[in-house]
């Protein structure tokens, strides 16, 4: 008889990659530490957002590890959010899942390589990096490198977790991930 792999393991290559962008992330700070102002406390930018299928998942599973009154908690605060309003995360401007945020949350605040009509620009936090004119490449995260990462790891975590093989839609609010069924 097949048993069916629990999310938990589904997730490895998701964790993969977020252990490598956290390595990522992690040096960017080192190398410019007075230029990141992003702190414990700074929550302006945690905002109600969506979330590939695997996220959402990795999500719902970090809460069903929480003891089972923070976890409530965290749910009703999920029920009650409103779409285009703060994060249900956030409580006291701190994540209450900050060690499972998803790679968005990793990476906000930090230069990022984006295009806007073909042209390669870099876009950052304003609060950051006030009066630097030139970074190096290793200080810039490719957001279209990193985003085709992890739309191949969900392509294949969905492939092997949803029985159709696809989820039933390409994004969940934060507060659908919280209230996912495992």
């Amino acid at each position: 008889m097949e048993t069916t792999p629990s999310p938990h393991d589904l997730l490895k290559n998701y964790r993969d990659l977020i252990c490598r962008v956290d390595e990522l992330c992690a040096g960017i700070g080192e190398k410019f530490p007075e230029e990141i102002v992003c702190r414990a406390g700074c929550a302006g930018c945690c905002r109600h957002l969506t979330l590939l299928p695997v996220e959402a998942v990795a999500l719902a599973v970090a809460l069903h590890g929480l003891p089972p009154d923070l976890a409530d908690m965290i749910r009703n605060r999920a029920r009650q959010s409103a779409p285009d309003g703060p994060c249900p995360l956030l409580m006291d401007e701190r994540c209450l899942l900050y060690a499972a945020r998803p790679l968005i949350c990793r990476t906000h605040g930090l230069p990022l390589l984006t295009r806007l009509d073909g042209t390669p620009r870099v876009d950052f936090c304003p609060e950051n990096f006030r009066g630097v004119t030139n970074l190096p490449g290793s200080a810039v995260i490719d957001l279209e490198r990193l985003n085709t990462a992890l739309v191949a790891v969900d392509a294949l975590f969905c492939r092997e977790y949803f029985p159709a093989g696809r989820a039933d839609r390409e994004r969940y609010t934060i507060a659908e991930a919280l209230l996912l069924e495992l």
